[in-house]
């Protein structure tokens, strides 16, 4: 039986490609990447009304130290709920006598990766245990996987069921936890060749662990794991070492954009919230093309990586003319050609009595697409004159979509 697809969540992801001290010199403050990520969700809060959750990992921590941060709320302003409680948590007054790495020793959600979500339920309740990001815990490093994600399975059965037949038992029946452990099996089965690999070298276990950590080929478990998935989805992933990725469907569906630098890599599922929390370029963006991941390694180096064959682009409907930010150039130029698109319909219903007709539209985001209908109507029939009003005034009420959902 097939899922429904239905709304849409956002994802926010920072990598720190320089030593956090450098941030604390140019830009004032070790909390640069967490400041920037809270900026980064609160500017996709529409997508978020059902929870949000972040994570951090920490590079190169010694054993015997946290090095995965994890905080996630359904409240009800989960955004807010969540970074309070990072803050909160955050207690820099007693640092003073502390050098950098006992600071990033000590205190949470102080990391070179961040990783944020902004839940719209689309399968099953309000659980907290099903907000992202999700994580599957190991004592390995390598194994410990965080995952979140915009998605939408329409075969979750079958992929369930293909976990059960490999002999896992998950927690729940959910597309999130499916996914994850999808995940989770192939790249434990990755670390368990090249475990046995580098055994059969001659090498020491503890000169195995790291290893692997260098080699472990997350290409090939993101083609192994995504092989069988059916649906739109955009599913971003950090492991315990430091490797990371942002994975987008082969139609496109689901959206994903990333800009990069020499201090950072960020990708969220709005290219205009990237302009917006670190005043670059629309221009500077680039979108990961359907089929494609962004893959970053511990190192850094990232690059763009096919895994599965690009299909005919199917752009999800309701993701580009309700959830997405009006002031993206490609969002805001697409509203405006839908109206356009309707002028006719629109003047076949009126029988074409401009005279007597009065044009509005329901606030806020039709109004984009709103001017394009007029302007439609204008050069269809450029002498006559089209009365215009602001009729529907936009209240609380008037939420639908947007808002919880025991309100929705």
């Amino acid at each position: 039986m097939s899922d429904q697809i239905k709304h849409e969540c956002g994802i926010a992801f920072i990598r720190l490609k320089k030593p956090i001290d450098y941030y604390e010199k140019k830009y004032g403050s070790i909390l640069f990447g967490i400041q920037k990520l809270y900026i980064l969700m609160e500017k996709q809060r529409n997508r978020g009304q059902e929870g949000a959750g972040v994570a951090s990992v920490k590079l190169d921590i010694n054993p015997g130290h946290k090095y995965i941060d994890r905080y996630r709320s359904c409240s009800e302003n989960p955004i807010q709920d969540v970074f309070d409680t990072i803050y909160s948590k955050i207690n820099l007054s007693n640092s003073g006598d502390q050098n950098l790495t006992q600071v990033k020793e000590n205190v949470p959600f102080i990391g070179e990766i961040y990783l944020g979500h902004l839940r719209y339920a689309t399968f099953g309740k309000n659980n907290i245990d099903l907000v992202h990001p999700l994580r599957r815990a190991s004592n390995w490093r390598s194994k410990n996987l965080l995952i979140a994600a915009n998605f939408n399975l329409t075969n979750v059965d079958e992929l369930f069921t293909r976990l059960i037949e490999k002999g896992q038992h998950p927690p729940y029946y959910s597309d999130t936890v499916t996914l994850l452990e999808k995940v989770g099996y192939y790249l434990e089965d990755e670390i368990q060749n090249k475990y046995k690999y580098f055994k059969e070298q001659g090498y020491s276990k503890s000169q195995i662990t790291s290893l692997i950590e260098e080699n472990i080929d997350i290409i090939d478990v993101l083609k192994k794991s995504s092989k069988k998935w059916d649906g739109g989805y955009t599913v971003a992933g950090i492991t315990g070492h430091g490797d990371s990725f942002i994975m987008r469907d082969p139609w496109g569906i689901r959206p994903a954009y990333y800009y990069s630098d020499e201090e950072i890599i960020v990708a969220a599922s709005e290219a205009s919230v990237i302009c917006t929390a670190f005043g670059v370029p629309y221009e500077k963006i680039k979108e990961i093309m359907p089929g494609d991941a962004l893959i970053i390694p511990k190192n850094g180096k990232e690059k763009c990586s096919n895994i599965r064959v690009p299909e005919t682009k199917r752009s999800c409907a309701f993701e580009r003319i309700y959830f997405s930010r009006g002031n993206d150039k490609e969002i805001y130029r697409e509203r405006k050609k839908l109206g356009e698109l309707l002028y006719k319909s629109i003047t076949k219903a009126i029988d074409s009595d401009l005279e007597n007709t009065v044009f509005s539209y329901i606030p806020n985001t039709a109004e984009t697409a709103f001017y394009g209908m007029i302007e439609g109507i204008r050069n269809q029939s450029p002498n006559s004159k089209i009365r215009i009003e602001k009729v529907v005034i936009k209240d609380a009420k008037l939420r639908t979509f947007i808002s919880s959902d025991s309100d929705r």
